[in-house]
């Protein structure tokens, strides 16, 4: 039999993978869909929950695979009820995933690396560098976690890859992962237009995502020029804005979509009416909408956040443009769960 070692996970196999091993073994393709409803509908954590599989059936799914939740190391909840979970995976790396609590549904920002090598310089998750890419069921998995967790009245309903890591890097796994994730009859069942990845501009990538999923798109851009873009953002060196924004152009929308542009309000480095200015000017070609990230500062920050007179008149400047320029304020500041807090470290 089988060591448990040996067993692979069966969150890591996506649908058609799993209707193949089934086909190997002499057996219907329809128990792939029954098990992966088990899974991702039920919560199974064990062959033996799924009940309408026969007993040898059961057993031999057990004897060939594993289904391992992810373990919680540590569990914080800030005073506005936002939760960050800080998990182990099977190598001993370790993960923050963060689940908030919005009017009438939960959000969960997932991980997507352990750590990242983008190298943002207002990122704590960068300080550490990357270690590796999560796997197809290392992301799934914080999802069911973050599910199984809304304990109240309010569903988790959107998905937010703006965690640990730099999703476009990790492509092939990120796309299985939305795959499953938006699978509507044996996956998650989570509507493409509730899940949002975020990306520093890999530019390749982005023509790449546009083929192949119809999620949300939003741009961590944080400047109006090269030189400023440069320093804060070192993936600026290698795709400048000018090829990022081109990409963003021709990016494939449906006619109510809008790419999310984010923007992170730093002190005297980007926050001034004039790049306020250059950004509405930068954006004109494209269908945008603009999230205003006043700096969310961590332990060692270079930077500061601006004063609140500052980001009002920034945000003004741009909806004078005919913009939607959202302020949004982080939520779990207290546990650092904002963004750029997360590090993947019990604290």
């Amino acid at each position: 039999m089988t060591t448990s070692s040996e067993k692979i996970d069966i969150t890591e196999l996506e649908r058609s993978e799993l209707v193949s091993w089934f086909d190997h073994h002499g057996m219907r393709p329809f128990r792939a869909d029954q098990v992966m409803r088990w899974l991702y509908h039920r919560s199974a954590v064990s062959f033996d929950d799924m009940t309408d599989l026969g007993k040898d059936l059961r057993t031999q799914l057990d004897s060939r695979f594993r289904i391992r939740p992810l373990p919680v190391v540590t569990e914080k909840t800030a005073p506005d009820g936002t939760r960050k979970f800080l998990f182990e995976l099977a190598d001993g790396n370790r993960i923050e995933t963060v689940l908030i609590p919005e009017k009438d549904h939960h959000t969960v920002c997932i991980s997507t690396q352990v750590g990242c090598a983008m190298g943002c310089r207002f990122c704590m998750t960068a300080q550490g560098g990357l270690t590796r890419n999560l796997t197809q069921g290392e992301i799934i998995g914080q999802v069911l976690a973050a599910g199984q967790r809304c304990t109240d009245d309010k569903r988790l309903t959107n998905i937010v890859l703006m965690g640990m890591g730099e999703p476009l890097a990790n492509y092939d796994n990120v796309i299985r992962a939305i795959r499953l994730i938006t699978d509507a009859e044996c996956g998650l069942q989570f509507s493409v237009r509730r899940v949002t990845l975020s990306t520093a501009g890999l530019v390749p990538k982005l023509a790449e995502m546009g083929r192949d999923t119809r999620i949300r798109l939003a741009v961590s851009l944080n400047a109006t020029e090269n030189a400023t873009r440069d320093r804060l953002m070192p993936i600026n060196r290698i795709y400048t804005m000018e090829a990022l924004l081109e990409a963003c152009r021709h990016y494939p929308l449906a006619p109510r979509d809008r790419i999310t542009f984010e923007y992170i309000l730093i002190k005297g480095v980007n926050d001034s009416p004039a790049d306020a200015r250059r950004l509405a000017r930068l954006l004109a070609p494209i269908k945008a909408k603009i999230n205003l990230i006043p700096l969310n500062a961590h332990d060692g920050s270079e930077y500061e956040r601006p004063a609140q007179p500052v980001i009002d008149a920034f945000q003004s400047i741009l909806t004078d443009k005919h913009y939607t320029a959202i302020i949004r304020w982080s939520k779990g500041t207290e546990i650092a769960a904002a963004c750029g807090q997360l590090r993947g470290m019990a604290t």
